[in-house]
């Protein structure tokens, strides 16, 4: 098995494209704020009414994380760009997903609402758990005064890689 290294993402180049402005997606998600996404990270949306934890889109064999109850029918799968190839995964959701283009400037950080907040003393940077929203937690932002959870993708795609490794 090789060795996947890791890089550092450089993630505000997704969101400079544009004279200052974000063209993001907003995908639903439960028990948490929804998730706001670069849409260029976006490679595809398809439907699908079973949940599941791995997805094969275009030969590729993806990890899937769930954005919805465990007894929730999803009706989405979104695939997501990786750092490499195999970091690539799929979202699965229920619900509509919306395109919103905002100038950086109305992008507001704001406090992480207190339900999601601890990592229960353990470290950010190691502790990984796909029910515990602050463990992928990259941010809170609001817009138009709605909060919207910013998550750490990559962090997410290197764990479900090694878990699958």
């Amino acid at each position: 098995m090789t060795q996947i290294l890791k890089h550092s993402f450089e993630a505000v180049s997704l969101l400079t494209t544009n004279n200052g402005m974000l063209d993001v997606t907003i995908v639903p998600a439960v028990n948490q704020p929804d998730w706001i996404i670069p849409s260029s990270l976006i490679l595809s949306v398809d439907d699908s009414q079973q949940q599941v934890s791995r997805y094969d889109w275009q030969q590729q064999d993806l990890a899937v994380f769930h954005l919805l109850l465990q007894d929730q029918a999803p009706e989405k799968m979104i695939v997501l760009e990786g750092n490499t190839t195999d970091h690539r995964f799929a979202l699965q959701t229920a619900g509509d997903l919306r395109q919103l283009q905002a100038r950086i400037s109305e992008v507001k950080d704001v406090e992480t609402p207190e339900q999601f907040s601890t990592t229960n003393g353990k470290d950010r940077e190691e502790y990984f758990d796909k029910n515990d929203v602050s463990s992928y937690l990259y941010q809170t932002v609001m817009i138009d005064d709605e909060i919207y959870l910013v998550p750490d993708l990559d962090k997410i795609a290197y764990h479900l890689v090694d878990l699958d490794g």
